[in-house]
């Protein structure tokens, strides 16, 4: 991809969310509206690389966007009552939209009432992710159907869905108020922190990683920390991301295997990643009482900062560990503190804590479980136990590279006693 279509898509992501906005809070119908803004999308990125950016780009979009709405709603004869409905709430001069540079465009931004309405409580968490990439994000149902490493039309039929489902409960861009703010917010943050989970480690498929679900997670917490500045959770969610994002180059090595933590190239880390999430943290973690995100992205700032798995400071990624379980029953937690657990006090105390995570149905058939017993394992000698352990845990994962690194490590354990 050449320079100019980088920065055209970059900016079209940037301006994705305004511009659907726009033309929600101008004609009330957000499905309508996000397919026609996919549309003018598009025209855009078939445009512009030729004819160039125009001096009003978003104005551009609103204008392309507002005529394709418009078109759509005079075409479909079945939606007579709704195209009565627009035109009456519309002025006839946006109907038929002058010239795309010389329309006004307001400054308005919506787009945290977009999120909002992106994660909507009626949504799955599937449906929350599909549309915020879609309609947030500017992303086609194609690219997030290559993400997600499911067919076209699977991911098409759950956008479909989650449009007409947020149509059905009344979705409006009108922002909560108090608590039900707070706490639309925080799905919010939830939806961000899954689509990066996704995009650093992938549930299944080929690849290790995806990184323009994490590029893109990123991107949108920004935008959010933006739109948010006093909320620290937010700031911690973004500095996680940052400090986790930064060790990408050394998760992989030439042939695409996944090369554990302690065995990766510290070297080549991203040092502008990590020293903006660790300035972040360090920024927000002291003004007040900590939230889940701030205390794992104060865990992941102990990791990044160590020269190596020796001088890393685990007695103090144990206390943020026992503090991250304050904040509710967690067995992913669980297992990581286990970790810590391990290397503070030995690796017989560490694994007494997985055999307590062996009756919670969450976890009990999880490979990362069986992946975390069979590292304990071979930090107490046992590689027998271990191997066997490692080879579960390859049998379960979906993901196959790290099914070949689980193999591999059983392989070698093997060999090893021999």
């Amino acid at each position: 991809m050449s320079t100019v279509r980088r920065e055209i898509e970059d900016l079209l992501r940037e301006l994705a969310p305004q511009v659907l906005g726009t033309l929600v809070r101008r004609h009330g119908a957000f499905d309508l509206s996000e397919d026609a803004v996919q549309e003018a999308l598009l025209a855009a990125a078939v445009q512009w690389p030729d004819t160039g950016v125009p001096d009003s780009p978003r104005g551009w979009l609103v204008t392309v966007a507002s005529r394709r709405l418009a078109d759509r709603v005079r075409s479909e004869a079945a939606r007579r009552r709704r195209e009565e409905a627009l035109a009456l709430a519309t002025p006839q001069s946006a109907l038929l939209a002058p010239a795309a540079d010389a329309v006004p465009v307001t400054d308005r931004d919506d787009s945290l009432a977009l999120l909002f309405l992106c994660c909507h409580p009626a949504l799955s968490a599937p449906s929350r992710i599909a549309l915020t990439l879609r309609a947030v994000g500017g992303l086609t149902t194609a690219q997030i159907a290559a993400a997600f490493l499911v067919p076209e039309a699977t991911m098409a039929q759950r956008v479909s869905r989650a449009k007409a489902t947020v149509g059905k409960a009344g979705g409006t861009l009108a922002l909560p108020e108090g608590p039900e703010c707070a706490e639309r917010l925080a799905e919010v943050r939830h939806v961000l922190y899954l689509i990066f989970n996704e995009g650093y480690t992938t549930t299944g498929g080929t690849e290790l990683t995806a990184p323009e679900l994490s590029t893109e997670a990123i991107r949108l917490t920004r935008l959010l920390h933006r739109l948010v500045p006093e909320d620290a959770e937010t700031a911690g969610l973004l500095a996680l991301m940052l400090l986790t994002e930064a060790r990408r180059p050394a998760r992989t090595g030439p042939n695409g295997e996944l090369v554990p933590l302690a065995d990766q190239d510290r070297g080549r880390w991203d040092r502008s990643l990590i020293a903006e999430g660790v300035e972040l943290i360090s920024r927000v973690l002291p003004g007040g009482r900590a939230g889940p995100y701030q205390v794992q992205a104060a865990i992941a700032a102990v990791h990044d900062e160590a020269e190596d798995t020796d001088t890393t400071d685990w007695p103090q990624i144990l206390a943020l560990y026992d503090l991250l379980e304050r904040f509710g029953p967690n067995p992913v937690v669980t297992l990581n503190r286990a970790v810590a657990v391990a290397m503070v006090h030995g690796p017989e105390t560490g694994l007494a804590l997985l055999a307590e995570l062996e009756g919670d149905k969450r976890l009990a058939r999880h490979h990362r479980l069986f992946a975390t017993r069979a590292h304990l394992l071979e930090l107490l000698g046992d590689r027998e136990a271990a191997a066997h352990a490692y080879r579960e845990a390859a049998r379960r994962t979906g993901s196959a590279p790290e099914r070949r690194h689980l193999t591999d490590r059983a392989h070698r354990l093997v060999a090893e006693e021999a």
